[in-house]
């Protein structure tokens, strides 16, 4: 399968798969824990550790990938740990999330700066919504200085690379565990 001009089609360094096995491997039915969380990685996340000029790191996706659900076991979290290059695909996540999930956590990558799409489909969401980027987005290019993501996050988290994803985690885990 051509992954390239297939919209349904999630990939990471090592894997590919559809959109559909890729939601079933990650959100089995045999969930040890009450709570569920979405992480939504967008478009070239899954060329994290690739980068020539590490702005976005050194570890590679599938080792962010095992680093996150680590933490998030740790804290007794299911997690759906997923990635796509498609927008659309993004919005099928998060509508499937209000389903089943308390949070999403989200790092749209290139579609944070221009996608209303996301926009929407988050700002639907009832649960709690964490932004995160690996690049501190306001010491780069000035079009990457306003996210649309950030209207509908109780919170961003930028710059400080995998460990901002685990602290996106610790951070998510509180949020859903604070009596509103």
């Amino acid at each position: 399968m051509n992954t390239a001009t297939n919209p349904n089609t999630a990939t990471d360094t090592n894997v590919t798969a559809t959109a559909n096995e890729s939601i079933a491997t990650n959100a089995s039915s045999d969930r040890p824990y009450a709570t569920t969380v979405w992480f939504l990685n967008g478009p070239n996340a899954n060329l994290y550790g690739l980068d020539a000029n590490k702005t976005y790191g050194s570890d590679s996706f599938p080792t962010l990938r095992e680093r996150c659900e680590k933490k998030a076991a740790a804290l007794e979290l299911n997690l759906n740990f997923v990635q796509s290059n498609w927008e659309g695909q993004l919005v099928d996540w998060i509508q499937q999330a209000r389903g089943d999930a308390q949070g999403v956590i989200i790092n749209a990558a290139g579609l944070t700066y221009s996608s209303i799409p996301i926009l929407d489909a988050l700002l639907s969401f009832p649960g709690r919504i964490v932004e995160v980027h690996m690049s501190n987005i306001w010491r780069r290019e000035s079009f990457r200085h306003h996210s649309y993501i950030s209207k509908a996050a109780d919170g961003v988290i930028a710059g400080l690379g995998a460990d901002g994803y685990e602290l996106a985690i610790e951070a998510m885990a509180r949020l859903i565990r604070r009596p509103t």
